[in-house]
């Protein structure tokens, strides 16, 4: 099972610049999408639902044109849910919840703590996601999330760390639940196959053309719950994908049972 997650800042925009020729290409069995500013309705029906797919999607309820996440998949859920039950959170479109047989999957477009006034808001997130996951836990479910977290956990996880020591997406405190989730046995796969590989980003400032530079930050990943770690196949960057200011990522599984 192939999954992928890719902030498009903005769906109708990168299916503009080919959205769906690279999805037929690349066929996975589910993508996860952040950021995709549009509301289902916006959407034209190829996209709505591309061919071989099922697209189910969930936008704010606040400001139009901001958040917004989208889940297209082959294999069929036994349920998606908008939200994770807390409102205020709910509301601004950041959390699809999809239930498959054999495990959760939680897509979600975590805030940016941009001022500092916007790190409370950013944390609380942070906390109600991973007490979320947790409930799955205890109710047996196997539990893989995935997303733009909009943080970097570890200096090797961006280009210029001392430069950005204390930035909006390397804050101390959003660092430290990073730690708390890793502290809490869960798996970021990404790392759990390549734990030293320097220069692996996912995300590129557009404004200073970093990109050409390389000069990112690693900030989308796939996190799973430890008793996933055994179906892990793989994790990987897909840092030649153009079409937005972030890269898919992704990661492949045994059949998780």
């Amino acid at each position: 099972m192939r999954i992928l997650s890719w902030n498009v800042n903005g769906l109708r925009a990168t299916h503009k610049n080919g959205f769906l020729d690279w999805l037929y290409d690349d066929s996975p069995d589910i993508l996860c999408l952040q950021e995709t500013k549009a509301e289902e309705v916006d959407l034209v029906d190829e996209l709505k639902n591309p061919d071989g797919y099922t697209g189910y999607f969930d936008h704010t309820k606040k400001r139009k044109g901001f958040n917004g996440v989208a889940i297209y998949t082959k294999i069929k859920p036994e349920r998606v849910e908008k939200g994770f039950g807390v409102k205020k959170f709910d509301d601004e479109g950041r959390t699809l919840v999809a239930y498959f047989k054999d495990f959760v999957l939680i897509n979600c477009y975590f805030p940016n703590s941009g001022m500092e006034e916007r790190l409370p808001m950013k944390l609380e997130y942070n906390d109600a996601i991973l007490e979320f996951m947790e409930g799955l836990r205890k109710k047996g479910h196997k539990v893989v999330m995935c997303g733009d977290l909009n943080v970097a956990h570890e200096e090797i996880d961006l280009a210029r760390p001392k430069e950005n020591e204390g930035r909006a997406g390397f804050r101390e405190e959003e660092r430290a639940w990073f730690d708390e989730l890793m502290a809490a046995g869960y798996i970021d796969t990404f790392r759990h196959f390549y734990p030293d590989r320097r220069d692996a980003y996912s995300w590129w400032d557009m404004k200073s053309r970093a990109r050409d530079r390389n000069v990112g930050w690693r900030i989308d990943y796939f996190i799973t719950s430890p008793d996933v770690q055994k179906n892990l196949k793989s994790a990987f960057i897909l840092d030649y994908v153009l079409g937005s200011d972030h890269c898919p990522v992704g990661i492949e599984l045994d059949p998780v049972k």
